[in-house]
């Protein structure tokens, strides 16, 4: 198995760090995803303002009704 940061060979299945090389390629792949510089694809999807307003009316209207 690669390290996905260096691409250096991950060593023996009792790797700490596994499926990263070491600490500091762990740490990496952390701070990349804090950053930002991954992101997960999703579909996007059209909104209907219509709908919109409708839900809004409906929050107003149960918030009051209590």
């Amino acid at each position: 198995m690669r390290c996905p940061v260096c691409w250096k060979e991950t060593g023996d299945k009792h790797n700490a760090f596994r499926p990263f090389c070491s600490e500091r390629c762990k740490l990496i792949d952390l701070d990349n995803w804090l950053q930002g510089r991954y992101r997960i694809a999703t579909a996007i999807e059209d909104h209907d303002d219509d709908d919109d307003a409708a839900v809004a009316a409906e929050a107003v209207k149960a918030d009051t009704v209590d």
